[in-house]
């Protein structure tokens, strides 16, 4: 079956001018949001979002881990066109924003466009556009498509030898069980990363014994992740939204700080990095815990951890840091490289997600047949972080390249989506049926980027996540005002536009 792309609140558009787009947007979460909203800012009203799970929200709705927190302070951690005065902490936790996230969907009436459980299993160029398809077999057909799916949905689970055997429970920190227990029991969390930090310090208060296995320890700043934001400042900022919209910019210009701390050698940089030693420092005083806690690369060359409460959880008395191999699982346990057998009755794994899929597995196909797989062969690419050679009247948003070590992601997401509006809104007008990024302009911003990645701290001697397969480094390395200026209108140039003959 075909289904119809509208939503149920029709078309903005005067048909006899312009022509009507149907877009379909793959993907419910922060990305996808930016994109239908800024659409429907743009006057484009027919379009629809498939999300793979069952509500809106995408990473915030898949993880609802014990002690999930975003590391990035709640004031700039919102749209700009959908700020919230009232978060209940400085660094909010998973749920408050996860209702955020719903209340915008709701509040700017996109809840008619949503499709929910509608996971895309495959997606077609025809010539002129698109057909997708979800699980069911349900078929839709559009002008564009946006894949808005982000990069933290896959869970990466590593292949343990016996772990088919424990007798006990296993979870993932993104597949998480609210009907498992976990107070009084023996607990064994393996990976490091915010996920693995946070999940922790949650878990060991009520945990008969935990034990954290740390091949490769993190650098954990100290900050204070539990601190409210007093109800009084929420009224305030809500009667003074020039106030709020202050308080927004600044914090803009902060994270202008913190993305030159990562990018280009300096005094802030090293200021910065030593904290992180000085936080190590001043919470664990056992020579040899501090020993196995310290890191061999720079602070912040991986995703920085904060936390106020880690080493104070590893401290106690019935927590446990085991940096050693893990043989094997058995039925009752875990057996590592040094010979000793721990006892476990519930396995947690912390171990992330494969990043670097983005839409994949979706069998998505291009241009004369060109799969993701083959265009991607040596690691996710695309041109200015939003298109992709090869696949005409499909864009990206927060895909290869973008800045999630360094820039508000709403802002980007909102930065890009509407960088694509504006190829729409061309497209509408008849200028074009068909837009796609050339290689050539493609390969020149991966050297720009390539170039560009020299200096930062990612780049000084460590193994993080932002690293593809092919050993490239997947972000941005520049700054906001850079991103801003090269998303700031198509250039031609750099893409084929083609008209599609009729059969007049």
């Amino acid at each position: 079956m075909v289904a119809d792309v509208s939503g149920q609140h029709g078309g903005a558009i005067d048909a006899h001018a312009r022509r009507r787009p149907r877009v379909v947007i793959i993907g419910a979460g922060v990305s996808g949001i930016a994109s239908a909203i800024t659409l429907q800012r743009s006057g484009f009203d027919d379009f629809v979002i498939l999300e793979k799970g069952s509500d809106v929200g995408g990473v915030w709705h898949w993880n609802h881990y014990p002690g999930l927190t975003c590391d990035v302070p709640s004031h700039l951690y919102q749209f700009g066109f959908a700020p919230k005065p009232d978060w209940s902490q400085v660094f909010a936790p998973g749920p408050e924003i996860q209702e955020y996230l719903a209340d915008v969907v709701d509040r700017f009436g996109l809840r008619p466009h949503v499709r929910v459980n509608a996971e895309v299993t495959a997606a077609r160029f025809t010539g002129s556009g698109w057909v997708v398809e979800t699980g069911d077999g349900t078929r839709y057909e559009a002008d564009f498509v946006i894949a808005a799916t982000g990069v933290l949905h896959h869970p990466a689970m590593p292949e343990l030898p016996g772990l088919g055997e424990f007798t006990g429970e296993v979870l993932h920190t993104a597949r998480w069980d609210d009907t498992v227990a976990t107070d009084g029991r023996r607990i064994a969390v393996i990976g490091t990363g915010s996920t693995g930090v946070q999940v922790v310090s949650a878990l060991q208060p009520k945990a008969r014994q935990l034990t954290h296995f740390v091949r490769s320890p993190q650098w954990v700043i100290w900050a204070p992740m539990w601190l409210p934001q007093p109800a009084a400042i929420g009224v305030a900022l809500e009667r003074l939204p020039r106030v709020n919209r202050a308080l927004y910019q600044a914090g803009m210009t902060g994270a202008r700080l913190f993305t030159d701390v990562v990018t280009r050698p300096s005094w802030r940089r090293r200021a910065v990095q030593e904290y992180a030693r000085l936080s190590l420092r001043a919470q664990v005083r056992d020579p040899r815990l501090r020993a196995d806690l310290t890191p061999d690369y720079q602070p912040l060359c991986k995703r920085q951890v904060l936390s106020g409460s880690y080493y104070r959880a590893l401290n106690a008395r019935n927590a446990d840091l085991v940096t050693d191999a893990i043989e094997t699982v058995t039925p009752t346990g875990i057996r590592t490289a040094d010979g000793r057998h721990h006892e476990f009755d519930l396995i947690v794994f912390a171990t992330g997600f494969k990043a670097h899929n983005y839409m994949r597995p979706m069998n998505l196909t291009g241009r004369e047949g060109l799969s993701i797989d083959e265009a991607w062969a040596k690691g996710p690419r695309a041109y200015r972080m939003t298109a992709i050679p090869g696949f005409p009247n499909l864009f990206t948003v927060l895909g290869p390249n973008s800045p999630t070590g360094s820039i508000p992601l709403h802002h980007a997401a909102e930065v890009t989506a509407r960088y694509i509006a504006e190829w729409i809104k061309r497209w509408s007008a008849g200028e074009f049926d068909t837009v796609e990024v050339t290689e050539t302009a493609t390969a020149r911003f991966e050297s720009e980027v390539s170039d560009a990645l020299e200096p930062t701290v990612w780049n000084t001697g460590c193994n993080s996540w932002y690293f593809t397969e092919a050993g490239t480094i997947d972000l941005l390395p520049f700054d906001r005002s850079t991103m801003e200026t090269m998303l700031a209108a198509p250039e031609d140039v750099d893409f084929h536009l083609r008209t599609v003959p009729t059969d007049d």
